[in-house]
């Protein structure tokens, strides 16, 4: 072959590797990015002070209070709207029962505790406190056609023990029908230590077997207006134009009867302090509500109900 042709085929297969060389070397082609989302706002922090957690305060125990009790816990839910506050009446020894079974945060009563509810805490390791949520007078009432225009503690004695049975010894006429509020009443105890058995809590004395026994202020009021010789005795903030309010004869020989003043300056005979009991471990929320119900919202309460505040 001419050597003219062989430089041509060498230098053919020079160029060829060459071109060879550089198509290997190139770098291949970055792979597509996918687009990044939008970004997701990291969650914005409470606010500081503005806890919405819900918490239930229960209350339970005397019937007296449960009127003045149903209207504060209403009252309150306005102030403390994430704070709800469940009322039940059934009596003081129902009250006192169910805080000593961690059943109720509040005691409704009205009258003091006694001392085997004192023995059961004091065993259970509980320690209770004893707070006063107002006064009370306790209303002797008889149906609007008694002629009865006043009787003396030894009157209603008599009377709620059946020791006298007809009003003719008394200025009427026709036979006695006994109303009490039931056992488990705090007005019960209270009426039965500090008149029946005139202000010696633990005498002997007791209401009539022939005493018609009922669970509620509302009841004795309703059965009093509907029935020519009853008398009976509720709260003062259960008074209302369908009985009449007899007057009782004080210390001082006066016949006064039962209302807001005679309570508050003392001469009404037949009176006494309303207490909410809470457990000395209560919750936080147990303890502000009841600052707020003897602060001036709450007192302002109790008087609209026709109860004495503090």
């Amino acid at each position: 072959m001419p050597r003219s042709t062989w430089t041509a085929l060498a230098s053919l297969a020079s160029l060829c590797g060459a071109l060879l060389v550089a198509g290997c070397s190139r770098s291949p082609e970055p792979a597509p990015s996918t687009p990044a989302g939008p970004s997701k706002a990291a969650p914005k922090p409470p606010v500081a002070g503005a806890s919405t957690e819900k918490v239930t305060v229960q209350a339970k125990g005397s019937d007296t209070l449960l009127q003045v009790a149903q209207a504060l816990a209403e009252a309150y839910k306005k102030v403390e709207p994430n704070v709800d506050v469940t009322v039940t009446g059934g009596g003081s020894g129902t009250g006192f029962k169910a805080i000593l079974d961690g059943t109720t945060d509040i005691a409704d009563a009205s009258r003091k505790i006694n001392d085997e509810e004192t023995s059961s805490a004091k065993e259970k390791g509980i320690d209770l406190i004893e707070n006063v949520v107002g006064y009370d007078g306790i209303a002797v009432i008889v149906n609007k056609g008694n002629p009865i225009e006043k009787l003396t503690i030894d009157d209603l004695a008599a009377i709620f023990t059946a020791e006298a049975t007809d009003w003719s010894r008394l200025g009427g006429k026709g036979e006695i029908v006994i109303l009490s509020r039931d056992t488990t009443s705090g007005t019960h105890e209270y009426f039965k230590g500090h008149v029946l058995n005139k202000g010696d809590e633990k005498g002997p004395r007791d209401f009539a077997a022939s005493a018609i026994m009922l669970p509620s202020n509302d009841q004795i009021r309703s059965q009093v207006a509907s029935t020519a010789g009853a008398i009976g005795y509720i709260g003062l903030g259960y008074v209302d134009d369908s009985i009449k309010v007899v007057p009782i004869v004080n210390k001082d020989g006066n016949p006064v009867a039962a209302s807001v003043a005679a309570v508050k300056d003392g001469t009404y005979p037949i009176s006494r302090p309303l207490f909410m009991y809470t457990r000395k471990d209560a919750s936080p929320a147990v303890a502000k509500y009841l600052d707020w119900i003897v602060g001036t919202e709450g007192r302002k309460i109790v008087a609209d109900e026709g109860f004495v505040p503090l």
